[in-house]
């Protein structure tokens, strides 16, 4: 274990082309999901708040039941659509970059959509009465309590990318962990762990924990400085 360790130590200082190239993707992937999900599942909460939709009960119920999607699942779907012989085939989506950002988009946009709405939801009726009684328009209070939510927002945005950044099914089935082309950490460790190569395993490993420790580190930075004010 030490022997490997040191290997693996000895990798990362020496920026591995092969690791490197294995961690820009994973970032390129995962970042494009988050934002894609952030987006949509932001506007979903924004859209609720300001509209009443009807069973609008039955939506927030199945948002907060698809954050616990097993990826597997997600996969299998996504990989039915993006065969060649499924309804999106003929865009020719499937064990690439692209199939990959979109398994881990529909992962990531329940899970931003239901607490984000959870977080406004327990709070926001006080804020929203405030800053209507104050004059400001219907959109007016719905961005004033999102401004008063940020903080559960972005924490609702970090459980989404530590979510996805650790995933392994959905990925797998849809990118098919192509060496160079879709091969991003989490495949690659499964990988590497089944051919006993694990120095580059224990490396992407050691990546991953540290770009977790460094989202929530930014994320506690940001919350403490917001307690502070």
């Amino acid at each position: 274990m030490i022997e490997s360790f040191t290997r693996a130590a000895l990798l990362i200082v020496h920026l591995d082309s092969d690791l490197i190239e294995i961690v820009l993707l994973s970032l390129r992937v995962t970042c494009t999901g988050i934002l894609i999900a952030t987006t949509l599942g932001l506007g979903l909460t924004l859209l609720l708040e300001l509209k009443r939709i009807p069973a609008q009960g039955l939506i927030v119920a199945v948002l907060n039941t698809l954050t616990g999607l097993p990826p597997v699942v997600a996969g299998l779907v996504l990989y039915l659509f993006l065969s060649r012989s499924g309804p999106l085939g003929f865009l020719g989506l499937l064990y690439t970059p692209f199939a990959m950002i979109i398994a881990q988009t529909v992962l990531a946009t329940p899970i931003v959509a239901a607490l984000s709405h959870a977080a406004i939801t327990s709070t926001g009726h006080a804020v929203r009465n405030t800053a209507l009684g104050l004059g400001a328009t219907q959109f007016q209070a719905v961005l004033a309590v999102f401004q008063d939510a940020r903080y559960a927002i972005m924490a609702a945005v970090a459980a989404a990318f530590g979510r996805v950044m650790a995933e392994v099914g959905a990925v797998l089935m849809v990118g098919g962990n192509i060496a160079h082309h879709t091969r991003v950490m989490t495949t690659a460790i499964a990988m590497e762990a089944d051919k006993g190569d694990f120095e580059l395993a224990i490396a992407l490993g050691l990546i991953l924990l540290a770009l977790s420790f460094l989202v929530n580190g930014v994320l506690y930075f940001f919350q403490r400085k917001g307690r502070k004010r």
